[in-house]
């Protein structure tokens, strides 16, 4: 990666995003520390029972929400893998930490920020990944053990027992404090209806309907979600294993547990885009005696959060640059003042999938800022002509054109979104109606408008200057025929024009 220069460097320090806040543990001989047990699933929203899905089979989880505090509005920064993931382990803004696409087309961290496991380690943690880590640079994350490395998106792949036997070998492996990161595929395409003998019972697509915000149901597509139920069914069944090998070690009384999905699914009007569907997800936290059991806040809560309530749990003085908030107090039924917006934002993944999006979102209305015009959606496209086997359950044209006229409306705007979106998440939940240039809401769109360019400043955003912007759409439409993955010397240049001179 180009070298970020002395101005960048001091730009970015004085924001507060470079400072380590290493801090010692509390001086309170008493204090037990928790382990650390921290599950992810990939393209997983709250499509489970716990959240009120009737197709859910997931006693798993249920039961962890009902002996612990289930999120009901949970959310990512970024609803692609690469960015999502290091957004919730150096507990940072896409922006600040500089990871804006995927790691294997080589975005990556401006540098070796602060992250859950150095945190921990510092802090005389054992730290532990089962699964993917999918973060640039890899050093950035100390693991004292990693195992099922790959990224297990095969058939005869997803053995959820392997993964439950892996973490036991870590779990029990000493006394000391533990942070366990595992991460399940289970629920990325290609959705597989069984695999290990799980489920023991498929749902077909006779019995499901499709997910509401995609806005078509057809046979077609009831068997992809069918078989998205199956793979939401078989991860609960791998996290059962998995508790129940935590219980065996004698540790799950001192262990904080949080479950979250790291963005929403892969069908049209989710994963890449700023919709609730791809943004929105589980979050499930446990820990025994220490928060009130069975309750669902309604606060907008954030995987930036994560962070600092691991490091409040564990005792540590949570560093005041952090943009997140720890959770404790949701936790614990209290009354507290929260935060009133959440935000988005998202590039695609990939070169040629780039395509500029924000999104502010209060307890009602959400705003969502296309700054690029005159350019269709590529996302929106690579959908609809199933450009490969992830984007296979995308509405085919065939079906936008067989819906209705409010449907065809829908399918129109994911594919060219105008300047700006506005919806109205109580009255239209699935983001239907575009409300953006109806008069009767313009106070609300100024509103949230003026918010979200306050957290541009406020988190020093890059793309809040429409001359950085302009750099890196070139940069990206520079890139969409080139193959840079066989380059061995290509690094992004973002990082450099972002902060440097």
């Amino acid at each position: 990666m180009a070298k970020l220069t002395r101005r960048s460097f001091l730009c970015m320090a004085g924001s507060g995003v470079l400072s380590l806040g290493f801090s010692s543990l509390l001086s309170d001989e008493k204090l037990k520390r928790p382990n650390i047990l921290f599950i992810v699933s990939e393209d997983t929203g709250p499509e489970l029972g716990c959240y009120g899905d009737r197709y859910a089979r997931t006693p798993s989880l249920d039961k962890l929400a009902q002996k612990g505090v289930r999120f009901e509005n949970a959310f990512v920064p970024y609803s692609v893998c690469s960015p999502s993931r290091a957004s919730f382990l150096t507990g940072l803004y896409p922006h600040q930490h500089g990871q804006i696409g995927l790691a294997t087309h080589k975005y990556r961290m401006y540098r070796e920020f602060p992250s859950i496991p150095s945190f921990l380690k510092q802090a005389g943690y054992r730290t532990g990944i089962i699964g993917k880590l999918h973060v640039n640079p890899e050093s950035a994350f100390p693991f004292d053990f990693h195992e099922i490395k790959s990224s297990n998106f095969g058939k005869g792949e997803r053995d959820v027992e392997e993964y439950a036997d892996s973490a036991m070998k870590f779990i029990s492996a000493s006394k000391e404090p533990f942070f366990l990161f595992i991460n399940y595929p289970d629920t990325h395409f290609p959705l597989l209806r069984q695999d290990h003998g799980l489920p023991k019972e498929p749902l077909e697509g006779k019995d499901v309907k499709t997910l509401p915000w995609v806005g078509i149901d057809n046979p077609r597509l009831r068997e992809f979600t069918a078989d998205y139920y199956n793979s939401i069914s078989r991860l609960d069944s791998g996290i059962g294993m998995l508790l129940d090998k935590l219980e065996k070690s004698g540790k799950k009384d001192n262990t904080l547990i949080i479950y979250i999905g790291d963005h929403g699914p892969q069908f049209s009007r989710g994963k890449t885009s700023v919709y609730e569907a791809a943004l929105r997800i589980p979050m499930i936290v446990s820990r025994p005696g220490h928060i009130q059991e069975g309750i669902a806040p309604e606060e907008l809560v954030s995987t930036i959060d994560i962070l600092p309530t691991i490091l409040k749990a564990c005792g540590i003085t949570v560093p005041d640059n952090l943009p997140g908030l720890a959770l404790q107090p949701l936790m614990g039924g209290e009354k507290t003042r929260w935060r009133d917006y959440i935000y988005a934002q998202t590039n695609g993944s990939a070169p040629v999938f780039y395509f500029q999006q924000h999104s502010i979102r209060g307890t009602r209305f959400k705003l969502i800022i296309n700054p690029l015009q005159n350019r269709k959606n590529p996302c929106a496209v690579a959908y609809k002509t199933h450009l490969n086997a992830f984007f296979n359950a995308g509405v085919l044209q065939e079906e936008i054109d067989n819906a209705g006229q409010k449907i065809q409306k829908v399918y129109e705007t994911y594919l060219n979104p105008p300047e700006y979106e506005l919806y109205d998440l109580k009255n239209d939940p699935y983001e239907f109606d575009n409300l953006a240039y109806d008069t009767d809401y313009s106070v609300e769109k100024e509103r949230l408008l003026r918010a979200f360019k306050q957290w541009q400043k406020q988190t020093q955003d890059p793309l809040s200057d429409p001359e950085k912007l302009k750099k890196l759409t070139k940069e990206h439409d520079r890139l969409k025929n080139y193959n840079y993955k066989k380059d061995k010397q290509f690094e992004w240049e973002y990082p450099e024009y972002f902060f440097g001179n």
